[in-house]
């Protein structure tokens, strides 16, 4: 008796015909496999851009857009912890929550116990490295959702801030230091100088990254997709510089921001620990089998997750000057979390970057601005908000069905 075998053939062995016809399929294979990063992004962004210009063409000036970095600062620390949560195919509801406590217990500790404030600062994002391991523990320990454990977090956490902040419900913040995180701008030699050393960084990291795919016997991408995308990450930080020189000058937070999400984006993709994150997030069960501490990574992301809630919180206290009773409530959470997804970070774990955050915080902080230039309503700025989220998460639904359906999930 014959029997037949159905054989698959990997899509990427397809060559695509030349011409305009073979361009049009190779890009509409990209786009159902998920395989276009964050291009699409950077275009929606670009479109929002240009919309609210358009509408009011102070968006673009280097006032709006200084104001615009300072905005999305502590929402995009949030979110980058976010992001590390969402690489695992988890989700963490607490992280607003968590932002707040920990700014409190910075500020009571701070400006009524009378703590220098560096002990301070550390004190708050101790709080948040505490909170994340105890939720990462119980999640693994006991296999509880972390949906469940995290939201059950929100309720407590935000209890728990209004206890430290006590009768009075509003903690002022007067240290310089601490409001110096927000409010202090390098000027124009500085800003340069730091332009050049992240340019220098980006093309030395490329180099390595290049030399070490060739020593391993890896596909190199042709060298004029790489030059291409350094001469665009370059030209990108330069005429960010130069906005912020033609105002304030270049903003510590943004310094603090961007540093945090290249040190994350580094260790997810140069070493081991970052590895077993992708690996877990993509199949937890077969990265057992292979040797690797599920539980683990699990609560060690937990953790820094929740740790970086807890800068978020500092920064977001620190530019207000203030923490009160809605500090961390309201949509920070969720934005936060849509921010991740808007940047392209996968709901379903296994991929994501953590300049996700970058790009997903600039997407909502423009939508945001912008509608606040518009004097629009908020009901209008939820709404879109809300579109935009769905589309996102949609685009993410679809390139997972197309790598499915190729073998590659």
């Amino acid at each position: 008796m014959n029997t037949m075998r159905e054989v698959r053939i990997d899509p990427r062995l397809i060559q695509d015909p030349p011409g305009l016809v073979g361009a049009w399929r190779g890009f509409r294979r990209k786009v159902s496999q998920g395989e276009l990063g964050s291009l699409p992004v950077i275009i929606g962004l670009v479109a929002i851009w240009i919309t609210f210009y358009l509408a009011n063409p102070r968006f673009l000036s280097a006032v709006n857009l200084t104001n615009l970095m300072l905005q999305i600062s502590a929402m995009g620390t949030i979110s980058a912890g976010i992001v590390l949560v969402l690489l695992l195919g988890e989700i963490d509801l607490s992280a607003g929550a968590v932002s707040g406590l920990s700014a409190a217990v910075m500020a009571v500790l701070n400006v009524k116990q009378g703590w220098a404030p560096v002990p301070a600062l550390l004190a708050g994002l101790a709080t948040g490295a505490v909170i994340g391991l105890f939720q990462g523990i119980w999640i693994t320990r006991f296999r509880v959702p972390s949906f469940v454990v995290t939201l059950a977090g929100l309720l407590g956490w935000q209890g728990a801030l209004l206890y430290v902040l006590g009768g009075t419900g509003t903690v002022n913040i007067n240290d310089s230091l601490i409001t110096g995180l927000t409010g202090t701008f390098f000027e124009p030699s500085v800003a340069w100088s730091v332009a050049a050393l992240v340019i220098a960084l980006l093309v030395a990291t490329v180099f390595v990254e290049r030399k070490r795919r060739e020593a391993a016997g890896l596909t190199l991408p042709p060298i004029r997709t790489t030059a291409l995308r350094v001469v665009l990450i370059s030209g990108a930080v330069l005429g960010v510089t130069a906005v912020f020189t033609q105002d304030r000058g270049l903003p510590l937070a943004t310094i603090i921001f961007a540093g945090i999400v290249a040190i994350l984006e580094l260790v997810l993709l140069s070493t081991r620990f970052g590895r077993h994150v992708f690996s877990v997030g993509g199949n937890a069960e077969a990265s057992r089998r292979a040797g690797i501490r599920v539980e683990g990574i699990r609560v060690a992301i937990f953790t820094l997750g929740s740790t970086l809630a807890a800068a978020g919180g500092i920064l977001a206290s620190s530019r207000l000057m203030a923490v009160n009773q809605s500090s961390g409530s309201g949509d920070v959470l969720l934005n936060s979390i849509a921010a991740a997804v808007i940047g392209g970070t996968s709901l379903f774990g296994g991929r994501g970057s953590a300049w996700s955050a970058i790009l997903g915080a600039l997407v909502i902080g423009s939508i945001s601005n912008g509608m606040d230039l518009l004097a629009l309503s908020s009901s209008v700025k939820f709404m879109v908000t809300g579109a935009v989220l769905l589309v996102a998460a949609s685009i993410d639904a679809l390139s997972r069905r197309g790598r499915q359906a190729s073998g590659r999930a």
